[in-house]
């Protein structure tokens, strides 16, 4: 197993930080504690609070991509990986989206520029696949709610069974049945 490199304990530390504690607790020093670094070996690699946070968004843009070529080549089509996929919480992907997420939006608007881009990305695909607005529209939304869930304290629906089969179920009806979709 290859070591991890300093930079991305360093990033892997931050984005703690800002998952458990929140933005003003990911103070530079707190990071370098963290990540195990002295505050001079984080500066070496991020040389100030902002080449931090720009690093964590090339982290997350970088997770994104392979994300987003995973759904497009996905043999179940981009509406059921992206449904399916919704499900999968503490993936370095999903670190990097909450930590993401926490930062202020009002003092680092790429943050929530970044965020939006993907979710197009996402939109552009299941969009293609269906070709309809209103079903694009409920497929992402469904998958949201699912993540929230799976997030904020996994499955609350009373049937025992797994409730993500049946709802892929109904994606796949929807995506077969979409009006615009070519066959």
């Amino acid at each position: 197993m290859t070591p991890m490199s300093a930079r991305d304990r360093i990033l892997d530390a931050f984005e703690a930080l800002l998952t458990t504690e929140g933005e003003r607790a990911a103070t530079l020093d707190a990071v370098a504690a963290s990540a195990e670094v002295s505050k001079g070996g984080l500066l070496y690699h991020f040389p100030n609070r902002e080449a931090l946070v720009a690093g964590l968004l090339e982290r997350l843009r970088a997770l994104a991509d392979l994300d987003v070529v995973a759904m497009a080549a996905a043999p179940q089509g981009p509406s059921l990986y992206y449904v399916s996929s919704s499900r999968n919480v503490d993936s370095p992907f999903d670190r990097s989206l909450i930590a993401v997420a926490r930062l202020g939006w009002e003092k680092h608007p790429e943050a929530s520029a970044t965020l939006r881009d993907i979710q197009r990305r996402w939109l552009a695909l299941i969009r293609d696949e269906v070709r309809d607005e209103g079903v694009t529209q409920a497929i992402m939304l469904m998958g949201d709610g699912i993540y929230y869930n799976a997030v904020f304290g996994g499955d609350v629906f009373e049937d025992p069974s797994d409730p993500l089969a049946s709802l892929l179920q109904v994606v796949r009806r929807m995506v077969e049945s979409s009006p615009g979709r070519t066959a």
